[in-house]
């Protein structure tokens, strides 16, 4: 079931590439949210290729069909995780589908198809990007680790997300390597996976961000938690934690009193 789905989420790439080299119609959900009709379109054609080879699974995605409620066997799928970068050709964006069976994970996959970089992975038989087994970092030093972050859409109304992301990195950047924000949560999470970052955390993120780069990462040998170091909800949780397993209670030490 896994290469069927890599071979749906490939042939979804090839619009994904004809939307980022062309013009796009933008239209703004918010005052930051961007989404595209090669948003839609992608989503469309994942929506009708998966319900067809995925059978008795429903389907949360971030175009169309939403309601958490449904979510038991599921197919997560953010069509374009990363539009903004989409929109204005930065290649860090990709396809992310997550499938759920009986609420745990099964499936993944996170293809960024400007790179050519398809991570996979399917539970109890580790995590692969492009066919290779990847795996976390062993650093353990959190002064030594590269963090990734993202910045919440929310923070522009809401002025308790802008003070948590300002406050966070007040307290990370100073005891870490260093910090990047390359605005794609699913693409982050599988470099921590790859073992390119040692931990990725941010606020305010959707199941269609996080769904199929969990999987991946905890494939990987990774950890997911939430602010508090424990277990990470991807429905009701504010804030993700993503580590090599290493460095999680380092981080989220930091992150817990913002």
């Amino acid at each position: 079931m896994l290469e069927i789905l890599k071979n749906i989420v490939l042939e979804a790439g090839e619009l994904f590439k004809e939307g980022y080299y062309n013009n796009k119609k933008i239209e703004f959900k918010g005052a930051k949210d961007l989404v595209t009709n090669y948003d839609v379109a992608v989503e469309n054609l994942l929506i009708e290729k998966l319900t067809q080879s995925f059978e008795g699974f429903d389907v949360i995605a971030e175009e169309s069909k939403n309601n958490y409620e449904t979510f038991y066997n599921s197919i997560i799928i953010d069509p374009i995780d990363g539009t903004t970068n989409f929109v204005n050709k930065v290649p860090h964006c990709a396809i992310s589908v997550g499938i759920y069976k009986n609420k745990k994970p099964y499936l993944a996959v996170v293809y960024n198809p400007i790179l050519d970089e398809l991570y996979s992975a399917q539970v109890d038989k580790g995590a692969y990007c492009n066919g290779k087994r990847i795996k976390v970092s062993q650093e353990e030093d959190l002064q030594l680790s590269l963090i990734a972050t993202g910045f919440p859409y929310t923070s522009v109304e809401n002025k308790e997300d802008l003070d948590f992301v300002l406050k966070a990195l007040e307290k990370i950047l100073p005891k870490c390597q260093d910090i990047r924000r390359l605005g794609s949560a699913s693409l982050d999470i599988c470099m921590v996976a790859k073992g390119v970052f040692d931990a990725y955390y941010e606020i305010n993120t959707n199941p269609w961000d996080v769904a199929a780069g969990i999987i991946i990462l905890k494939e990987a040998g990774g950890c997911i938690l939430n602010s508090l170091g424990e277990e990470y909800n991807m429905f009701e949780d504010k804030c993700i934690v993503a580590t090599n397993g290493k460095i999680d209670s380092l981080l989220y030490k930091e992150l817990k009193d913002i």
